[in-house]
């Protein structure tokens, strides 16, 4: 008889299967999500793109049930989300989403109190709610100067790790984040990309990165599933999807910028390698090129 651990090593910590949804438009009804389906495994970190109205918001505010399809349906841990006695409060707190301009969600006096605001509506103690947010704003990379501060007097980038530290204070077990580093200068969204890397890599958390940055995607997903028209076209391994370019750009979309390099080397004759998504990759494969037609 297999164990309840192994059992549950053996089920996909989420499932979408076959969801429906539409938007009254006047007379018409558009289809936003059009037969998706897919798993999140515990401990995935996944990109997910396309380009505007492909639907990826749509999907992100179902994985969260805030929005309820017209058919098909999520599995949680192996239960439908959507049966009706099933307690989607209590899913919100394992199920974390962070919309794009976080910082919008902050509404608290401090940021102490804001963090702590998440795990005393799910009924845990003050002591431990405030436990809770010390860890969590620590963890986002917020000084001490900034518990007790007014949220609003943060700066943009600070204010963006306070309203993630409010997710992350419920514990989810997926992270679901849409354009999270929108608005952010290039030092402030790699400080931030790092830091939610790393409670994958610590906590073994499931990560749903909402991207329009081909280079992010492909720096940090484990794989990547790209959205056209409601429909889910690709879901693979990032060199896999990249491999796509031509496809990916009749969508609107592009390839990382070094992918971009090597197939325009490819295209001038030189026989590189056209599956890399990163610089140093990139280099050492021109050197090998170069050193070859030595």
């Amino acid at each position: 008889m297999m164990d309840n651990e192994n059992k549950d090593k053996r089920i996909p910590l989420l499932i979408a299967d076959h969801l429906i949804y539409e938007y009254e438009g006047g007379a018409d009804r558009v289809r936003a999500l059009d037969d998706v389906s897919f798993k999140i495994e515990k401990g995935e970190f996944i990109g997910l793109i396309g380009h505007t109205g492909s639907g990826k918001s749509t999907l992100a505010e179902h994985l969260n049930a805030l929005l309820t399809p017209k058919s098909g349906t999520i599995y949680f841990n192996g239960e439908s989300i959507f049966e009706k006695k099933y307690d989607r409060k209590r899913y919100r707190g394992h199920v974390g989403l962070v919309f794009q301009y976080p910082e919008h969600q902050l509404f608290a006096d401090t940021v102490f109190e804001d963090v702590c605001y998440g795990p005393l509506n799910n009924g845990v103690s003050r002591k431990q709610a405030e436990l809770t947010a010390y860890e969590t704003i620590k963890k986002v990379g917020l000084s001490d100067e900034c518990f007790y501060q007014s949220p609003f007097d943060l700066s943009g980038g600070q204010k963006r790790r306070a309203a993630i530290a409010g997710v992350l204070a419920m514990k989810p077990e997926l992270l679901v984040l849409d354009e999270p580093t929108a608005g952010l200068d290039p030092a402030g969204r790699e400080e931030l990309l790092h830091m939610i890397s790393g409670l994958k890599d610590e906590k073994s958390m499931s990560i749903v990165l909402i991207s329009h940055s081909m280079e992010d995607v492909a720096r940090y997903a484990d794989r990547i599933m790209v959205m056209d028209k409601g429909k889910k076209v690709f879901d693979a391994e990032p060199i896999e999807v990249f491999s796509h370019a031509k496809e990916l750009e009749e969508m609107g979309l592009a390839v990382p910028a070094v992918t971009s390099v090597m197939l325009k080397l490819k295209e001038k004759g030189f026989d590189v390698n056209t599956g890399i998504l990163n610089v140093k990759d990139a280099a050492d494969e021109i050197m090998r090129v170069l050193g070859d037609k030595a």
